[in-house]
Order: C-alpha cells, then sequence, then structure tokens
C-alpha cells in the first residue's frame, strides 16, 4: 500500500455517488507498502480501504484478484470482501485509475512475532489453500523464474549500486534456481505475498488477511516458503527454527505436505528468497523520490538467500516429517 496518486473532494464525493455506502466522513492515505494507492475511507456507513491500482498491477487481473476475495470471504476466510457499485460491479475508475472499495478488518500486523503468531498463520494459510481448491478462474505467476530474470533485466545494470558484486550473485542464483526448479508439485490459489503487514491480530488472535493483488495459482509449497521467510527470521537474519516448526506443523495438521513437497522444500525458500530480493531492488533503485511510500531493504532479502545457499534438507526448517 501507497500513495501516488492524490485524489480531490470532488472526485471523491463524485465517486462514492456510484455507491449506497453513505457520505464521506474522512478519507486519508495510506503509506504502507508499495504496489497501489490506497485510502482508509469512513462513511455514514462504516469503514472502508478505498484502492487505486497503479501501473504495476494488470488492470487485466483485477476482476480476479477481486472475486478470489468474494470467494474466499464466502468460505469464511479472513478478508476483505469487495463493495459492489449500485451497476453492481466491484471495480470502477476514479482519476482516470482502476479502483474499488473493500470492507475494513479490524486488527493490525504485529512487529514482534511470537510462535503463537506463526501456528495461527500456518492453520491460516492451509485453510486458504483449502478453500482456494474450488476457485475456477486461474492466473499465473508472474514473479516465478521467468519474472525474477525480467526484473534483474530492468534494473538496466544498476544492482552493484546496492551492494559491489551482487548482480553477479544474483544472476548465479537465478541460473541455478532455474536449472533446479521443481515441477508437477500440487498447485492451486496462493496468496504470495503473506507478510506479517498483510495478516492481522486482534487480541491476540487473527483476525483478517489482506492484500491479495500477487495472488496467483501456483505450487502450495511456495506460498509456505514465503512465510517462512517472512515470518521465522529474526532481526538479525538468525532463521528462528521453533517458529518454522509452529508454522509447519499447524499447517499439516489441516493440510498434509505429500513427499515431493518435502523434498523440494529447501530450494523453494531459497526461490522465495530471490523473488523478494529482486522486486525490492528494483524498487529500491527505482521507486519515485515523490511518492509517499515506504521502500523495503533489498540486503534483507539478500541475507536471506545466503543462509538458504547453505541448506539443503528440508528438516534444517524445523520439518517435522510424517
Amino acid at each position: 500500500m501507497a500513495v501516488y496518486t492524490e485524489i480531490s473532494d470532488d472526485e471523491l464525493i463524485k465517486f462514492l455517488l456510484e455507491y449506497d455506502i453513505g457520505e464521506v466522513l474522512a478519507c486519508k492515505g495510506i503509506a504502507d507498502g508499495i504496489e497501489n494507492t490506497n485510502y482508509a475511507l469512513a462513511t455514514t456507513a462504516g469503514a472502508y480501504i478505498l484502492t487505486l491500482y497503479e501501473k504495476r498491477v494488470c488492470s487485466a487481473d483485477l476482476p480476479f484478484f477481486l472475486a478470489l476475495m468474494d470467494h474466499l470471504a464466502g468460505a469464511n476466510i479472513p478478508c476483505p470482501t469487495p463493495v459492489r457499485g449500485k451497476n453492481g460491479s466491484a471495480l470502477h475508475h476514479l482519476s482516470g485509475k482502476p479502483a474499488a472499495i473493500v470492507t475494513f478488518l479490524e486488527g493490525e500486523g504485529t512487529r514482534q512475532i511470537t510462535n503463537d503468531h506463526c501456528r495461527q498463520l500456518g492453520h491460516a494459510l492451509a485453510c486458504l489453500h483449502l478453500a482456494g481448491a474450488n476457485f475456477t478462474p486461474a492466473r499465473p505467476n508472474s514473479l516465478s523464474v521467468e519474472g525474477w530474470r525480467v526484473q534483474l533485466e530492468k534494473c538496466n545494470g544498476r544492482v552493484d549500486e546496492i551492494s559491489p558484486g551482487l548482480e553477479e550473485f544474483l544472476h548465479g542464483q537465478l541460473d541455478d534456481l532455474s536449472s533446479q526448479w521443481p515441477e508437477n508439485l500440487p498447485t492451486g490459489i496462493i496468496h504470495a505475498d503473506l507478510f506479517p503487514d498483510n495478516v492481522f491480530f486482534r487480541d491476540n488472535q487473527l483476525s483478517g488477511i489482506i492484500d491479495f493483488y500477487f495472488a496467483c495459482t501456483d505450487m502450495l509449497a511456495y506460498d509456505i516458503a514465503i512465510c517462512l521467510n517472512a515470518w521465522c527470521f529474526d532481526a538479525d537474519a538468525n532463521f528462528d527454527t521453533v517458529k518454522a516448526r509452529e508454522l509447519l506443523r499447524a499447517y499439516q495438521n489441516v493440510r498434509e505436505l505429500n513427499k515431493a513437497e518435502i523434498a523440494a522444500l529447501p530450494i523453494l525458500v531459497r526461490g522465495a528468497s530471490l523473488r523478494f530480493a529482486m522486486t525490492r531492488v528494483y524498487d529500491w533503485l527505482y521507486t519515485p523520490i515523490e511518492a509517499l511510500v515506504t521502500r523495503k531493504d533489498p540486503l534483507e532479502y539478500i541475507d536471506k538467500l545466503r543462509f538458504h545457499c547453505g541448506i539443503t534438507e528440508p528438516d534444517d526448517y524445523g520439518l517435522e516429517i510424517r
């Protein structure tokens, strides 16, 4: 989330005439994240999130994202529900950009991750995967192996501005992962961006999952790999096997991993590190200075990638082989 597009009071009032959610009380920009323009919207009918979709999000994918949130909310996954306008559509336009309003979820992300947070996350992730099993639309993962290569090429040889020798290292990792990337693992709908700021807790209970704008059809175990990176490292880039064990155990209590998924876990976690390293490298170099946005340090994920290069066995991640 971020603010790239400012909207005027008159624009907002006119836009809300397309909905039946009352009159505006307040509308404030949200600076977290980097993908879209987001506002916390309060009306006489309640609280909402207003999103304007920026250039990185393909407009052709928006019906998929909004339909997925509708589907998951209907399956009791705690996620935002798109608000339909008077014309029956959840997708509209504001300031010349696609826009949507979704329901507001109570709670907030956590900065002090505990073992219990990881346990609740593992359970929720498995439930999400099962709930998505009968969602028939599909969307390929544009940020899988070939997408990482595209990101690296778009950096135009500037990667070493972040750290000397980094570009050669990333090229080597990309080539190695491309040759080892697994195939024929169970696939389905994955969130693909389930970081702590996208999971809300209220009174220490998981209350919501947000930001489905990377959701796609890919290997279910890859979603787990993303979560291991995002939730199971401390501030000094030390991997916490206890947190990982809680996450994986809770996941498997709902959906058990097969032998191929278990064997592939080290390469998937390494690939998930490279994926976020690459997008952070690009954003670090090219995010507009004037944008109200929080850039994320790419070296955090470079450190995680280097750690994973030394891991070969899935039980090193706290996985209990069943």
